[in-house]
């Protein structure tokens, strides 16, 4: 069936088992029994109340509704409850008001008084509640039997799944199983599952920001201290110029662009760099379409203009930034506007236009996303940025700084306290000094966790990243740093169509000796581990479960939006059918598995349906207890209520408390506060630091918000000194120079040490601020003497324990220009590199020998609708969302679909060097190049040309389904973190033929 409209550009044709959303929402209806519905009923039943202007009063509309537990009341004699909860998909973190009628979920408003979202909402935002009672939701644990899947108990599938992991552990050792979190966990859920984990005796688990985020963290980590955005989007409206590159807010963050056209009514200047020309391009003053992977070409084409022209902040320079003085001469060098156009293709007036632009418009800010980071020098992209946001002087200044859009609603907490690979939670290392700490947080003996590893060695080694878990499967036992191959995954809320190189996921999928999927979505995991795979691939003793997660509109928590600000999520409803919250889930697996007490040692217990779960609140405050290297420690559960409640008493720039209030439930004044606490928010929470704004901000005293780079590279690099210059310290500081970070020996040396009571001089004798427990030293450094904990330091500009110090500009290893490849050669090879071999220079050469350019002529790229998110398996199974984008399709320049034969709506076939196609509708578009092609990532439940509505559960499958591009997606992995190069993998596309 053909649609005469077009609800999104290319998407004309209804994929095959889509419902329109009001027959969906009436079948529905009727199924519950009830007896008419009028429009007024069908609008007020359906969630339609804003767009009517129904108010929460209005609640005889519906004669009749059902509640949690099956009864039916009659509607105005039952109670009526408005829970404040956070929207689950993009970072921006728009608050809900979700209206509960005798426990259902009957509409949702948006929160005017929220200072991140000002009652807006994108399409997702607005389609919340279809979560509260999603009709395609997994109901109950199921296990594939003889390629169907059949309904099982939850004591069934807890026995069976714990006595084969016990199996394989006793076989192959803990690091046989690898654990994939979600970035759609609260912060108490990925805390746990990371404590989970490590009690498991294993490294092996990471989340999804590996693949999103993973280069931003640890370029800008290890270029001035901490891993995360440094302003806010609120911010951006102090910004005079915005420099967007690999970033569609419009479509990514749609809320965060509220923000920016306030900025522009008020002058803001505009630019966006991208191949494809975007809903945020449509928007820019200057827009700058570049070839997709020459970021570095266009940074440093940028940063040539600024020190040719001498428009860098020299005195900033100066005092606050290593190295950067060697980045000049290589810039000016290496990068002049000839090398720049052929590399970016980038002419040289637009190139100086941008740097004209952001170098008179100061403070300017950079954002960026997953355009710049899903390459396989991401790190150094990352850098660039970094280093040309220094030589302006924009970091540490409001609306200035690294404005770095995550793109999950708790990819940012689940990064910062959750299951990474090569860190315990709050990015502290894995050596014997982190697991001492953690062990005492916990309450568990140490040697007790030791012994659960493999060996010691193993317990200090980093794990496997969620991009490599395919090769971890499918590599040489010989080649692989560990004992076993992986015989055993977990997905836990993560979607398998994000992650490039899916033809060889199935196949590791279909090796598997145990694969379990927890979801309240079955995910394209179920689909792929049902479909037959090649003869020969399948393991015949693989068990294949899928368990349902409760969404996180069902239980509460915190969650980290990305500008760090921390909201707490109201309960809204139980948990339908027999889903059940993720940290329950985690406890009771935990106790079939033997550790169950160890988990929860600290944390009180609650019935949930009749079943025991942790306590969320007692969970956050054992983080607050343990992570003090990015001051989680301040946000007590009490505080962050009261924000929440407090919301309309918060500054919409600054994000700062405009006055005294005090919530009657707590008692707790927020006054002072930034609005969600952003990390860090250092201390106890009895120190009530208020948050911090704008990171490494010398322009306020540190109790203020304020502070300074951190000193965490050491003092000295080749006789230069790495610390501050004078007169470059937070205000007030009692140490106006630069200083390394405190310990107790630094506190005894200025003679502070007696400050401390002597309790907190039992915890800190022989402890550094990280691992004080007491607070003590942060309190005395900060609250006493105005110094930041972790130091005053300069920021990096070359960061020499990188592959590149300075960054270089390296071509992709699928590459569609081989004259690049000789003139930027990729790495080379790395052996035992996350614990797999990793292939650059053999493979980029291989691809020059084949011709594979000759072959694949076009780069494939990636990215987002406004319609989905993340791997799309939950908004596709939204019928508002699904009515809105119903076919998986590719953008593609008319000159390449001229050449081709190829007209607008047909269908064709996208072609990998894989050995992958993908049947899509092509979009003949001059949004891309004629050099480049671009597809949506969201999709996924057709197989090359196949759909695989026969493999998902009964009734639990999503209403759209399309060809996932990462079916299609290349080898190629960063140098430094193991980030996905999706952004730049290469394709052919020829005209469908049956």
């Amino acid at each position: 069936m053909l649609l005469t409209k077009k609800p999104h550009a290319g998407t004309p044709a209804r994929a095959e088992g889509a419902r329109s959303p009001f027959v969906h929402s009436l079948q529905r209806g009727l199924s519950h029994a009830l007896p008419t519905l009028d429009r007024r009923s069908f609008l007020r039943r359906s969630g339609l109340g804003v767009g009517v202007g129904l108010a929460a009063s209005s609640l005889t509309l519906v004669k009749k509704a059902k509640a949690a537990e099956g009864r039916e009341t009659a509607v105005g004699q039952g109670k009526v409850e408005i829970k404040r909860t956070v929207c689950s998909h993009c970072s921006v973190g728009c608050a809900v008001d979700a209206v509960v009628e005798n426990g259902v979920w009957v509409r949702q408003e948006p929160v005017f008084d929220s200072p991140i979202n000002l009652g807006a909402h994108c399409a997702k935002g607005a389609a919340l509640r279809e979560h509260g009672h999603g009709e395609y939701r997994l109901r109950y644990p199921m296990k594939l039997v003889n390629g169907k899947y059949e309904r099982i108990s939850w004591d069934q599938a807890y026995n069976e799944i714990a006595a084969k992991m016990q199996e394989l552990r006793k076989a192959s050792g803990p690091d046989s199983i690898f654990w994939i979190g979600s970035s759609k966990h609260n912060n108490e859920q990925s805390y746990l599952m990371r404590k989970f984990v490590s009690l498991w005796g294993s490294n092996n688990c990471d989340h999804q920001a590996r693949i999103c985020h993973s280069t931003t963290v640890a370029g800008v980590a290890n270029t001035w201290g901490y891993g995360a955005m440094t302003n806010s989007y609120n911010d951006m409206q102090n910004s005079k110029a915005a420099l967007y590159i690999g970033s569609n807010a419009a479509e990514a963050h749609p809320v965060s662009m509220l923000h920016m056209l306030h900025a522009k009514e008020n002058g803001t200047k505009m630019i966006v760099c991208d191949p494809r020309f975007t809903r945020t391009a449509a928007k820019a003053d200057q827009y700058i379409r570049f070839r997709s992977g020459s970021d570095i070409p266009l940074l440093f084409g940028i940063l040539y203009h600024v020190f040719k022209n001498g428009w860098e902040d020299k005195k900033y320079i100066n005092d606050r930034v290593y190295g950067m003085d060697k980045v000049r001469e290589e810039v000016l060098a290496k990068w002049t506007p000839d090398k720049v156009f052929e590399a970016s293709g980038v002419p040289e007036d637009q190139v100086f236009k941008a740097a004209e632009t952001l170098a008179m418009n100061r403070p300017s800010t950079i954002v960026w996303c997953m355009g710049q980071t899903q390459h396989s020098i991401g790190n150094a992209m990352v850098r660039a940025t970094c280093i040309l946001q220094l030589a302006l002087g924009n970091i540490g200044v409001s609306g200035g700084g690294a404005n770095i859009f995550r793109g999950h609603d708790n990819v940012q907490g689940a990064t910062d306290i959750g299951p990474n690979p090569d860190s315990l939670p709050g990015y502290y290392g894995l050596a014997e000094g982190s697991w001492r700490h953690f062990a005492k947080g916990w309450g568990v003996d140490y040697d007790w966790i030791k012994a659960r590893y493999a060996s010691p060695t193993m317990m200090t080694k980093p794990g496997m990243t969620v991009s490599r878990w395919i090769d971890g499967v499918l590599e040489k036992n010989e080649l692989i740093d560990q004992d076993s191959n992986l015989r055993g995954v977990v997905y836990w809320g993560h979607a398998p169509n994000s992650q490039s190189r899916g033809y060889e996921m199935k196949k590791a999928m279909d090796k598997l000796d145990l694969l379990v999927v927890i979801d309240p979505y079955p995910s394209a995991t179920a689909a792929m581990a049902a479909m037959p795979g090649k003869e020969g691939d399948l393991n015949p003793n693989r068990a294949v479960y899928l368990l349902p997660a409760a969404t996180q509109f069902e239980t509460s928590g915190s969650v980290t939006a990305s500008n760090r600000s921390l909201q707490w999520r109201e309960k809204v409803i139980d948990p339908l059918w027999e889903s059940r919250s993720d940290h329950m889930i985690m406890y009771q697996l935990a106790e079939k598995l033997g550790f169950g007490k160890e988990l929860v040692k600290n944390f009180k217990m609650q019935k949930v349906k009749g079943l025991d779960e942790p306590v969320p609140e007692d969970i956050l405050r054992e983080i607050n207890k343990t992570n003090w290297t990015i001051g989680y420690t301040g946000q007590s559960p009490e505080r962050l209520k009261a924000h929440m409640r407090g919301m309309h008493m918060f500054d919409v720039k600054s994000l700062r408390a405009k006055g005294s209030w005090v919530d009657k439930e707590t008692g707790y004044d927020i006054a002072g506060d930034y609005f969600g606490l952003p990390w860090p928010c250092y201390g106890t929470p009895e120190l009530k630091h208020p948050g911090t704004h704008v990171l490494y901000n010398t322009n306020q005293h540190v109790m203020d918000g304020g502070g300074n780079f951190r000193a965490n590279f050491g003092v000295e690099k080749d006789g230069v000194n790495l610390l501050a210059e004078d007169g470059s310290a937070s205000k007030g500081a009692d140490i106006q120079t630069g200083y390394p970070e405190f310990d107790h020996v630094l506190l005894k040396k200025l003679g502070w040490w007696d400050e401390l009571t002597d309790a907190e001089k039992a915890l800190a004798e022989g402890k550094n601020w990280k691992t004080d427990m007491s607070g003590g030293i942060i309190r005395v450094a900060m609250k006493n003497h105005g110094c930041h904990c972790f130091g005053n330091a300069k920021a990096r500009a070359i960061v020499w324990n990188f592959p590149d110090g300075i960054p270089q500009h390296r071509e992709p290893i699928y590459s569609t220009r081989p004259d690049l490849v000789a003139k930027y050669p990729t790495h080379d090879d790395k052996k035992a590199f996350w614990r797999l071999p990793t292939l650059y220079k053999t493979l980029q050469q291989k691809n020059l020998a084949d011709n594979v350019a000759q072959k694949f002529p076009l780069i494939l790229s990636s990215g987002r609708l406004v319609e989905y998110e993340g791997g799309g398996e939950e908004t596709r199974s939204n019928p508002w969302l699904a009515e809105l984008q119903q076919e998986a399709f590719v953008e593609i320049n008319p000159k390449a679909a001229a050449d081709r034969g190829i007209r607008n709506g047909e269908f064709v076939w996208l072609h990998s060097p894989t050995g992958a196609k993908l049947k899509v509708q092509a979009l003949v578009t001059e949004r891309v190049g004629p050099d480049t092609v671009w597809m949506p990532f969201h999709f996924s439940g057709r197989w090359q040309g196949v759909d695989m509505l026969p493999y998902y559960p009964a009734g639990a499958h999503p209403v759209v389904r399309g060809e996932a591009v990462n079916t299609a997606t290349t080898y190629g992995y960063d140098s430094v973190t193991m980030m996905q190069e999706t952004k730049t993998t290469i394709c052919n596309i020829e005209r469908f033929t049956a």
